[in-house]
């Protein structure tokens, strides 16, 4: 492969803002983590209000110097000069999904601050079942974030099937929060 083509793959993953799996975050020093959180708008917030919030801003309003990557147990701020980690909570794992009708792209580890789906603040009816126990565990209707998205904070080491409805279209799709689940559901086609 060409310097070229490489640079362009690079770019290409930089531009989705999605994580590709296997890819593992660097650590820095306590100083410099609450520096960075301090800078935009975050200290006082744990890892879970971050996430939420950050998922469901505004996309005009979203860091553009910030890399926030969503994991089935962390969460990882980068920016030019270092990466932070924080725990997520023990028993949940944050799985976003971007429901679609013609447009997606490739995505596992969720990018707070890059990622974009295709249907934006649109309703949507959401069903998520745990395969094993075939207990609901999400039932209800909602709007996708401005990102077009929706995110949902579910059971850790659970596996299962996601359906979403919109406008008369319905998708399904599956999910697992198993240490090597996708925190960023992109497969889920409405027709």
């Amino acid at each position: 492969m060409t310097r070229a083509a490489i640079a362009i793959a690079a770019l290409a993953l930089a531009l989705t803002g999605c994580a590709a799996p296997g890819a593992e975050p660097a650590t820095t020093t306590a100083a410099s983590q609450e520096q960075l959180l301090s800078a935009h708008g975050l200290a006082a917030m744990d890892a879970r209000h971050m996430i939420d919030h950050l998922d469901q801003q505004q996309v005009t309003d979203r860091p553009t110097d910030l890399m926030a990557s969503v994991y089935t147990d962390k969460l990882v701020f980068s920016d030019a000069e270092q990466d932070v980690v924080l725990d997520l909570p023990q028993d949940l794992t944050y799985v976003s999904i971007a429901p679609y009708v013609t447009r997606t792209h490739d995505c596992f580890y969720h990018s707070l601050t890059t990622c974009l789906g295709e249907l934006d603040n649109e309703d949507v009816k959401v069903t998520i079942t745990d395969e094993d126990t075939g207990q609901v565990l999400v039932e209800e209707e909602t709007a996708t974030f401005d990102n077009g998205f929706i995110g949902f904070w579910l059971p850790r080491e659970t596996t299962g099937t996601i359906e979403i409805t919109h406008q008369g279209r319905t998708g399904a799709t599956e999910f697992s929060t198993t240490a090597d689940g996708a925190t960023c559901v992109t497969d889920l086609q409405m027709t």
